[in-house]
């Protein structure tokens, strides 16, 4: 199988985390979104949406959205479980994925939005009222994460999940072209972090990506 990506984006990197964590060999086909390539009407061929990443199946089928993959190789490779192996895991690890996404990444993608990067690419009209109010919204959602990584190890529970993957994704994104990385006395969530930066798949995707 292929995975269409792109460098260190956060939703690609969120599936090739995912992949190694399951151990799945497979291509990794460079989209330069600098250059427009996800919406070449080459490229919307496989998704329509022009996002990535895109995961081509071995018979020419595709798939979009990460976590609609991850589901995917979930049900193609059901162990290491990542999303839950009982009725309440399920739920629970579904219940903190979303968080991550709508809590968190929501608006770490409004600041990324109004932010200084995209006003250069002229793509959008960034409004700096919208990245003050979702700037202070990531910072008070990452001190609600340092509570409770005081007594979770992972985010949903004592085992890894997607919903790790999910946030660190995030977080990273955050804190290398967002401008937000955590502040420094939030022990809890820098101890969950490093933990997450000792995984071989996460290991494995960092380097991967310095050396391309």
């Amino acid at each position: 199988m292929k995975l269409y990506t792109y460098g260190t984006a956060p939703n690609p990197r969120k599936v090739a985390i995912f992949l190694k964590e399951k151990g799945i060999d497979y291509e990794a086909v460079e989209v330069d979104m600098m250059k427009g390539e996800h919406k070449t009407p080459e490229f919307l061929l496989k998704n329509p949406s022009g996002k990535l990443p895109v995961l081509e199946l071995a018979d020419g089928r595709y798939l979009a959205e990460s976590i609609a993959i991850c589901r995917y190789l979930e049900a193609e490779y059901p162990e290491p479980n990542l999303f839950g192996s009982d009725a309440y895991e399920l739920g629970f690890i579904e219940m903190r994925n979303r968080q991550m996404e709508t809590e968190l990444w929501s608006q770490i993608g409004q600041s990324w939005v109004h932010g200084p990067i995209v006003a250069k690419m002229g793509i959008y009209r960034t409004i700096p009222e919208a990245k003050e109010v979702s700037d202070s919204n990531v910072k008070k959602y990452y001190e609600r994460l340092d509570r409770e990584f005081a007594d979770n190890e992972y985010v949903a529970g004592d085992r890894f999940t997607v919903a790790d993957i999910t946030l660190l994704t995030g977080i990273d994104f955050a804190s290398t072209l967002v401008g937000l990385k955590p502040d420094a006395a939030l022990t809890n969530l820098w101890r969950w972090h490093a933990l997450m930066l000792a995984r071989e798949s996460v290991d494995d995707i960092i380097n991967a990506n310095e050396n391309s």
